[in-house]
């Protein structure tokens, strides 16, 4: 594990795991910023790894500590066998079965996928894994091999699962809001091979170096990807900061009306009262 960690947040994170394990042991649930209280410590964003909020996450990872909760966007983290129930902590699953319910409730979710795609979306299996396991599985029939056209009008081979085999119907004009771990985005690979749409969750990168906003979320009509949008709740209200039109995508009078039809949807149901469209909130196309 420790090779796909990047170095600069590796750094004296494994002379704290003991210490961060003791504090947990006996002072109970903590979140990174109740561990390290000596270390030094940068601006306090998610970019900012001291060692200890490192060796909490290497500890998550390898199964000693789990997430009983969140503050917000915050894990809060305790001893595993405080968390999980004994019955759940103590089951055994064959590898055969763990592999099966990862490829079929990844594919299930996904919709199609390639058996790397399929690998990736829980990254708890090998390629090697889901390659055999899709091989298997094509000869059962439980799952058929189909040609996908990415944006650019390749054809690549993916599976889908035999039960939900049929034409899909054409999706509607809706203008939606999509998360940015939505999971027609969260591989982001796969999702610029097949909407041309490069994106980046930009909560952990400092603010003087975003491109877009903190929290930008993608905008979907159609088929399409058509843009980006900075939106938030601020108080009782849903502020629109800006919103980045796709190259090509041409904004419209229909098109604007669809965008602020969803956005009034979304402030509807995180409870404002009212919608906030800040001065210049549409920019020019990317």
């Amino acid at each position: 594990m420790d090779a796909k960690w990047p170095a600069w947040r590796r750094d004296g994170f494994r002379e704290q795991i003991d210490e961060v394990l003791r504090q947990i042991t006996d002072e109970g649930r903590c979140t990174s910023m109740d561990v390290g209280a000596h270390e030094e410590r940068g601006s306090g964003g998610w970019w900012d790894w001291h060692p200890s909020k490192t060796a909490l996450e290497y500890l998550w990872r390898s199964g000693d500590l789990s997430v009983c909760h969140r503050k917000g966007f915050r894990k809060v983290y305790d001893l595993t066998e405080r968390v999980i129930p004994p019955e759940q902590l103590n089951a055994r699953v064959s590898e055969d079965d763990m592999i099966d319910w990862a490829c079929t409730s990844a594919l299930d979710r996904l919709g199609f996928a390639t058996s790397g795609e399929i690998a990736a979306f829980y990254a708890i299996i090998t390629p090697a894994q889901a390659k055999v396991w899709c091989a298997a599985a094509l000869k059962a029939q439980s799952i058929v091999e189909v040609d996908i056209e990415a944006a650019d009008g390749s054809l690549r081979p993916s599976f889908v699962l035999a039960e939900k085999r049929f034409q899909p119907p054409d999706p509607n004009a809706r203008v939606r809001l999509l998360s940015p771990f939505d999971p027609a985005l969260r591989d982001r690979k796969r999702a610029e091979r097949l909407f041309n749409f490069n994106y980046r969750i930009e909560i952990f990168v400092p603010a003087p170096k975003r491109q877009y906003g903190y929290y930008v979320f993608p905008v979907m009509q159609g088929e399409r990807l058509i843009g980006r949008i900075d939106t938030k709740r601020d108080g009782t209200s849903t502020r629109v900061s800006a919103f980045w039109p796709e190259k090509g995508v041409r904004m419209g009078k229909a098109r604007v009306r669809a965008l602020e039809a969803e956005i009034d949807r979304v402030a509807t149901f995180v409870g404002s009262t009212d919608v906030v469209w800040g001065e210049g909130w549409l920019k020019e196309n990317a």
